[in-house]
């Protein structure tokens, strides 16, 4: 008798134990998902995933979250919980021929009774078309679609395609998510870990939340016989990586660069360049803290002065020029740019109250008189209608409405009178007293 299912790859086994000699992080993969660490509020009972399994049934779903939080692990395990055959694709390595491969295999499976969950490493790297073609095959129920991304879905994936799948964001691993993965280390191997309390402080906040790299530093120390436990400096010297060492009657990391960020929004450049000295001195990502600077620029000082974002970017390209520890001068001068600049939240209070209306209204309809009227059609029925166009207009302003109709004007943005943002209200003031002079 002919085998049905030849030519046909069965789901792949996730409660399976890795080979011995399989990396560390293989051997500790959880094999249910009450051993995920760190993301007991989508696995846990009253949790997203918690929930769907507890049904019985899943809906496609997008994994956001950062490297090393379980984004793979958890979906093969939610194939294994509901009985899904298990698929996985990589965006970073596959094209449209993998992509019809997959959906095909799927489509065979489905007509002998078994469904698939198909997960998508790196979603996020698949065009805008290649996303599109996902859309039949989850609506008619061909895939589940898990897709595991890095990126802000909003910004990366098709609105097509979010609008046919649940968004659940996975947390950077904390300390004790952490801890708990030494521990499980430590039992797997049958011995402590070869580090003094301060060492070991010091490789959790090295992680920065990214399990996977955790275990692989964790495997590294495993894999020789030291003398005796290491402290911070023997740390260092022996992975060749410098190690954030913090005090220890601090949380560390997560503290520090609060301190920073907070020096710079309170406008002391003395305190701000401690910290960042404290963090890069420790041995913290140069480019981590650019990261933290830049989102210091738009949140604290935004329009205020508008040159404090061009100052984080160029001193990111300052530092990827010259490199450590020349580069590292450029930190610090936006570091000290940024805390003696004005300061205003204008635009990130704006912005968070602006997203929260838009989320209220749902999909109005912009007015007639401001939408395009490329065919005849759209110009009967009133697209563009008595449109003024403001630069025929006095001032370059002609003061017309751009709300919908159901929605009255909203006043998000309201600048402060400090730095530049003073003549920036100084505009709107004007345009404002306009606007009510044109509708009067």
């Amino acid at each position: 008798m002919a085998d049905l299912f030849a030519g046909l790859d069965p789901a792949v086994p996730s409660d399976l134990p890795a080979a011995a000699d399989a990396p560390l992080a293989d051997r500790l993969r959880p094999r249910a998902l009450d051993e995920v660490v760190g993301q007991a509020h989508l696995t846990g009972a009253e949790g997203a995933i918690g929930r769907m399994v507890a049904a019985g049934r899943l809906s496609s779903m997008i994994l956001w979250g950062p490297p090393g939080t379980g984004k793979t692990t958890i979906a093969r395990l939610l194939a294994q919980a509901v009985g899904l055959r298990f698929a996985a694709i990589s965006a970073v390595f596959s094209g449209v021929a993998d992509l019809k491969k997959a959906f095909a295999e799927a489509r065979d499976h489905a007509r002998l009774g078994k469904r698939t969950l198909l997960f998508v490493d790196e979603i996020h790297r698949f065009n805008r078309a290649q996303q599109d073609g996902f859309l039949p095959y989850v609506e008619d129920g061909t895939v589940t679609l898990v897709g595991a991304t890095t990126e802000n879905p909003s910004f990366e994936l098709n609105a097509a395609l979010l609008s046919r799948a649940q968004v659940l964001i996975l947390h950077r691993l904390d300390r004790a998510a952490l801890e708990q993965l030494i521990a499980r280390a430590e039992t797997e191997v049958g011995r402590p870990l070869p580090l003094d309390a301060a060492a070991r402080d010091a490789l959790v906040a090295s992680a920065d939340g990214d399990g996977r790299f955790l275990l692989n530093q964790v495997e590294t120390l495993f894999s020789v016989d030291l003398p005796a436990p290491l402290d911070p400096a023997g740390l260092s010297s022996f992975l060749q990586r410098r190690v954030a060492v913090y005090d220890k009657d601090r949380e560390g990391h997560y503290n520090l660069i609060s301190a920073l960020h907070k020096s710079i929004r309170g406008s002391d450049p003395q305190a701000a360049l401690y910290y960042l000295a404290r963090m890069l001195t420790a041995g913290e990502e140069p480019l981590y803290l650019l990261r933290r600077l830049t989102r210091a620029a738009v949140e604290d000082i935004g329009l205020a002065d508008p040159q404090a974002l061009a100052q984080c970017l160029a001193a990111k390209e300052a530092y990827d020029f010259l490199g450590s520890p020349e580069g590292e001068l450029a930190i610090a001068q936006a570091c000290v740019y940024l805390a003696t600049a004005p300061k205003s939240n204008a635009v990130y209070a704006a912005q968070k109250a602006a997203w929260k209306v838009a989320r209220e209204t749902g999909s109005l309809m912009p007015p007639a008189n401001i939408l395009n009227a490329p065919t005849k059609l759209m110009k009967q029925i009133g697209y563009g209608a008595n449109y003024e166009y403001d630069h025929d207009s006095e001032g370059g302003f002609s003061g017309a409405n751009y709300w919908p109709d159901e929605l009255p004007p909203q006043r998000f943005y309201a600048p402060t009178d400090r730095g530049y943002e003073k003549r920036v209200a100084e505009r709107l003031a004007w345009w404002d007293e306009r606007r009510h002079a044109h509708r009067d």
